[in-house]
């Protein structure tokens, strides 16, 4: 297996620009429009990895969105630069669990954060089935780089009205 060193501890996705068509009425960035950002970051990851479109074309599988839970914590506005980390906490033999963090690229705070459960899939089929053996491998790489970061905060929060 090769070092756990070659896959940076988090992901770090490209700079992406909130654009003003993204904005909601209320003057900042639509709900909707942070998962796209998310999504964005999630494709370099999941490219850097070996599982782009590439992978989809040739070997016939892809990985789709299961479960997702984002937390809007700073709002952002028109022509914000942001950039996405991406931490892969777990996987198994089909799944994948990731947590990821959008910061505001110039100013640094914490903009949201997105956690979910992707799954490996047949295309052809369109059911779920097991990761191939060598991206097991490089997805074990990934989580042991990963470790390092511990895990995160935030992951594993729950939606409720917690009553007084």
């Amino acid at each position: 297996m090769s070092q756990p060193s070659r896959q940076p501890a988090p992901f770090t996705g490209s700079i992406q620009e909130v654009r003003s068509e993204w904005l909601d009425y209320n003057g900042h960035l639509n709900m909707a429009y942070y998962n796209v950002l998310f999504d964005t970051a999630l494709d370099e990851a999941f490219i850097h990895l070996g599982l782009g479109p590439d992978y989809a074309r040739e070997r016939g599988a892809s990985f789709f969105t299961a479960e997702t839970h984002l937390c809007y914590l700073r709002e952002l506005n028109g022509g914000d630069r942001v950039r996405a980390t991406v931490q892969l906490v777990d996987f198994d033999a089909k799944r994948a669990h990731l947590y990821q963090q959008l910061h505001h690229a110039d100013d640094g705070f914490l903009s949201a954060t997105s956690e979910q459960v992707s799954l490996h899939v047949d295309l052809a089929a369109r059911k779920v089935v097991p990761w191939p053996q060598d991206v097991l491998e490089r997805l074990e790489e990934m989580r042991e780089s990963h470790a390092v970061l511990g895990r995160p905060e935030r992951s594993g929060r729950r939606i409720s009205l917690e009553r007084r």
